[in-house]
């Protein structure tokens, strides 16, 4: 059933498939089903929306507003939110249900449950078993961390997103059980891999690009269980040991950007697979694995039965939902997991069932437009109600949803059941959301849209001196201990950046040098490196097969199928 987007105007396909999972989602009260409608936005602009919704790494300072503590918060001072420190929000100083209204039919759901997530104390923080790890958000079980997100069970790990089961990886994006490793982007059971991406079971090696169970190479793309080799070529100990001092060498006279220029082209040149799938049946997407009867799903691994879907892991019958872990039936979801099941639009619900329109709750059942709810059953707008009024109550509330009303803000017009939360309501700028990562706009276009723009200064770091990143020494022996001390400017974006204790002893360790660029910069850029979430028709580089690939057919990528891209790498 062809339709166009209610946003960017594209047209865009709603399936057989999605409509039969939309009527099996949608409720049924007194034995009448209250059918989810089809979507009015593209898969990209919904899934937009969701990423709104969620900040990992724009962290600021500010106090706790129940112990007035000072504490690192999601949510910037000036945001008109009542934020709690972790231990705060927990506690039993407050509850969430003295915030609970009445519904007024006369009004939007949507502005009225706005109002609500206005009122009700924020958690700073989404952490849990965190030890001496202030600044991770959306992360638990790390100890000795700084500036990871979306990390869990790592140690003395910094600057990274979406790292599992990591030690002493710094500069990281999609890096799983690997040790001692900088600058890579998806690598999975490395140790002291450097400056590389697409990379496993690789160890002492640098400037890698797909290469897997290699060691002591460097400068290498599409190798398999080779070792000394450089460009490619193979050279005995001894040559390549002599190479690998140059190469050190070369990082000691700042050489880098020629080194990752040079890998760089190698990679460009060399032959890439079609989309990286593995153990899987019946699926398109990219980066999916152990899963089967996936349609456009990325970045999933033990799926069945999914459409729509990114960042997940343990997951069923699933549509429309991003960053997820061990949930079941779930629709228009942005962060869920803990067991979650049967939960329509959520932007944060962890052990959540039987509910619709939710924000960070936990552990409840039987909710409809709540936040902050823990440990209840049967509430709507954050009211307790008893079973039999909650049952009779809710169906009123979707007939309510389906009659079109504007919000006296104008920020939506239409039909509410079965849409997300618009845009202009999230808690979070544009750009401090992981959508600036995927879907990345300049601040004209998204105040174009209405849409929330931060723009304040950063504050200076308290520093005894301010230095330019191009006047580092380039040679980490050369740089003091006080340059943790200093504000360095990043060469890009002229935002002042720290070099933390942590990060220097990890530099001098591997004779790395100190990066010129912001934090941000640098996940900007290995962001970057990945593979877009977009699926294209193309022909195979090498038998001129019809294919499908995240790389789009004008790319000059030499792209194969799999099964020429085996032949050749193997």
């Amino acid at each position: 059933m062809p339709t166009t987007c209610a946003q960017c105007r594209q047209s865009f396909d709603v399936s057989p498939e999605d409509m039969a999972f939309l009527e099996k989602i949608s409720p049924v009260w007194f034995d009448k089903k209250y059918l989810l409608p089809a979507p009015t936005h593209c898969p990209d602009c919904r899934m937009q929306r969701r990423m709104a919704f969620r900040n990992e790494h724009t962290l600021h300072r500010r106090n706790c507003d129940l112990c007035k503590k000072s504490m690192v918060s999601s949510y910037s001072p000036d945001k008109p939110y009542t934020v709690y420190c972790t231990e705060c929000w927990w506690g039993d100083a407050w509850d969430p249900l003295s915030f609970g209204r009445e519904i007024d039919f006369s009004r939007p759901f949507f502005e009225q449950f706005h109002e609500l997530r206005t009122a009700v104390p924020r958690i700073a923080l989404h952490v849990v078993n965190n030890e001496n790890s202030e600044y991770v958000n959306l992360s638990g079980y790390n100890k000795d961390c700084y500036l990871i997100f979306a990390a869990e069970y790592d140690r003395q790990c910094l600057y990274g997103t979406q790292v599992i089961k990591c030690d002493s990886c710094v500069d990281t994006l999609q890096c799983f059980e690997s040790t001692h490793c900088y600058e890579v982007t998806d690598v999975e059971k490395c140790n002291e891999v450097f400056f590389s991406k697409d990379c496993s079971n690789c160890s002492s090696s640098a400037f890698l690009s797909d290469c897997k169970g290699c060691r002591d190479c460097f400068l290498c793309t599409n190798l398999r269980n080779n070792q000394h080799c450089v460009m490619n070529k193979q050279l005995s100990p001894e040559e390549y040991a002599k190479r690998k001092a140059q190469l050190l060498n070369d990082l000691r006279d700042g050489k880098l950007p020629a080194l990752q220029k040079q890998c760089d082209a190698l990679a460009a040149g060399s032959i890439h697979k079609h989309l990286e799938i593995l153990n899987c049946e019946n699926v398109s997407g990219n980066y999916l694995g152990n899963s089967r009867d996936l349609r456009h799903c990325f970045d999933l691994s033990y799926g069945e039965d999914c459409a729509y879907v990114a960042t997940a892991f343990r997951i069923k019958d699933a549509m429309d939902i991003c960053h997820a872990t061990d949930v079941q039936l779930v629709y228009e979801g942005m962060s869920v997991g803990y067991g979650s099941y049967n939960v329509i639009v959520t932007s944060g619900a962890w052990g959540v069932k039987d509910s619709c329109y939710t924000d960070i709750s936990h552990a409840s059942a039987g909710l409809f437009g709540c936040i902050g709810i823990r440990n209840k059953q049967f509430c709507i707008l954050n009211k307790k109600y008893e079973k039999h009024d909650y049952e009779r109550l809710v169906p009123r509330i979707i007939e309510h949803m389906m009659t079109p009303l504007r919000s006296s803000d104008g920020s939506f017009a239409g039909q509410e059941w079965g849409e997300y939360f618009p845009v202009t309501h999230s808690p979070f700028c544009y750009n401090e959301t992981v959508a600036m990562d995927h879907y990345p706009l300049t601040e004209k276009e998204i105040r174009k849209r209405g849409w929330q723009w931060y723009g304040k200064e950063e504050d200076m770091p308290q520093v005894t001196k301010t230095i330019p990143a191009q006047k580092l020494p380039a040679d980490i022996a050369q740089v003091p201990d006080d340059v943790t001390n200093w504000a360095i400017t990043c060469e890009a974006t002229g935002r002042p950046f720290k070099i933390v204790k942590q990060e220097l002893d990890f530099y001098r360790l591997h004779a790395l040098p100190v990066p010129r660029l912001h934090p941000d910069e640098r996940h900007r850029r290995r962001m970057a490196l990945r593979r877009p979430r977009t699926l294209h028709e193309r022909i195979c580089s090498k038998c001129a097969k019809q294919i499908t690939s995240t790389y789009a057919a004008d790319r000059k990528e030499k792209v194969y199928c799999e099964k020429c891209y085996l032949k050749e790498v193997y």
